[in-house]
């Protein structure tokens, strides 16, 4: 598959992923416990839909000792941080950059299905979760299993409160979906033995570096048109209105396996 030139339209652009790696000690943390949902058979390829700077992709090629990974993400800053991170898996991993709204079984090499997707912090960056879904379907193998975590209904209010007081609404697209909404798309693409539900997660960020995250993290496309002096007078006034440094995020779970009933599967479309 040759990579496009740039993130799709489900992608949030690239990324100052350098600093990503640095700060992202939560999505790390989330990862671990969203593995451990993961039941991978003996010798299984994973795909991580987002594998982000390869954190979590690390314990996965870990967890799956004898089998493969299939590292997926739009942000080419991203791929580069993980292949750099993960070099010493050597064949064992794959890298794909595409977006998920165009995943397909030929974007993924050699079109074989594979055994599970896990994926985290990722799925709220696409518009699209029927397609979303359907995509998935599309390259699972029946009864392959996905699991994963993403921002849910309700996710980081009080942060857009606080973004709000200061005049400015945050740019950009996003989808903090229902697990009522999820369950029924997931249903829709053909996927079984479902389970959504949405826990909070109030995350504290280090007061040193919570404007560092803030640019970096939740507020990536509201700054980075910003003047450097404007963007710091912002994200101090951001900080402020705060008050105590704690995202206070929302997370949507999903485990669910593909139909074995090839008819109730929707596939990639």
């Amino acid at each position: 598959m040759p990579p496009s030139s740039a993130p799709g339209p489900s992608g949030p652009g690239d990324w100052d992923a350098r600093t990503y790696d640095r700060i992202s000690d939560p999505m790390t943390r989330w990862g671990r416990d969203v593995l451990a949902r993961l039941v991978p058979e003996p010798g299984a390829t994973v795909l991580d839909a987002g594998c982000g700077t390869g954190r979590v992709t690390e314990m996965l090629l870990e967890r799956v000792a004898d089998g493969r990974v299939v590292a997926l993400d739009a942000a080419p800053s991203m791929l580069a941080e993980a292949r750099r991170r993960l070099d010493r898996f050597g064949d064992r991993v794959t890298f794909v950059h595409a977006d998920l709204l165009d995943l397909a079984p030929a974007i993924l090499g050699d079109g074989a299905p594979v055994d599970a997707v896990l994926s985290t912090a990722t799925f709220h960056w696409v518009l699209d979760h029927d397609r979303l879904f359907a995509n998935l379907a599309g390259v699972l193998r029946p009864g392959g299993q996905l699991v994963a975590q993403c921002g849910a209904a309700g996710n980081i209010t009080g942060l857009m409160a606080a973004v709000r007081a200061t005049g400015f609404e945050r740019p950009g697209a996003w989808l903090y979906a229902t697990p009522q909404d999820t369950r029924r798309r997931l249903e829709d693409a053909g996927f079984t033995d479902i389970e959504v539900w949405t826990h909070s997660e109030p995350t504290r960020i280090d007061p040193a570096e919570l404007e560092t995250y803030l640019e970096t993290v939740c507020l990536r496309t509201l700054v980075a048109p910003m003047a450097e002096g404007e963007r710091q007078v912002f994200l101090a006034t951001v900080a402020r209105e705060l008050g105590e440094p704690v995202i206070d995020y929302v997370r949507l779970n999903i485990v669910a396996r593909r139909s074995e009933d090839p008819v109730a599967t929707g596939g990639a479309r």
